[in-house]
């Protein structure tokens, strides 16, 4: 498997977005907008490919105040959940931020996600609330400098 930075607006972006979709949004009966895609034109897209080039997850990184850097977006193709991609890109993700100075990760996870994220040493911080019609919490982590 191999995980790299994709840029918006490419073939792999429109990728990346169909494979969201199929995961994150279709199971819930939405869309994304054309407003909410166009807003991330600024931000990071990490994809991994699976070893024979095929796109398998995704996860977005989006700059926020004070050196941290909000999780997003995070979908793995379903015939491949389970087998360890989810945890390559959070800890890539962490990697790739560490080296563009940011201090910390901020998410909201799905209540089924938050297992996973504790498992990875993120926090939970505050109470339950909803998001696109589904509970999350908040869950962040510090990233260590001296790497």
């Amino acid at each position: 498997m191999q995980i790299l930075e994709i840029q918006f607006g490419t073939p792999e972006f429109d990728d990346a977005v169909r494979l969201r979709y199929e995961v994150l949004r279709k199971p819930l009966g939405m869309e994304y907008t054309a407003e909410q895609i166009a807003a991330e034109y600024d931000q990071f897209h990490l994809a991994a490919y699976s070893a024979a080039g095929w796109l398998v997850g995704y996860l977005n990184l989006t700059p926020c105040e004070n050196n941290e850097v909000k999780m997003r977006q995070v979908a793995v193709d379903s015939r491949c959940q389970g087998s360890g991609i989810g945890k390559a890109m959070v800890a890539a993700s962490e990697e790739f931020a560490r080296q563009r100075g940011f201090h910390k990760i901020v998410l909201h996870a799905r209540e089924t996600a938050v297992p996973f994220y504790l498992k990875l040493d993120y926090k939970i911080v505050g109470e339950r609330f909803e998001e696109v019609t589904i509970p999350h919490f908040r869950m962040e982590k510090i990233l260590e400098t001296d790497r």
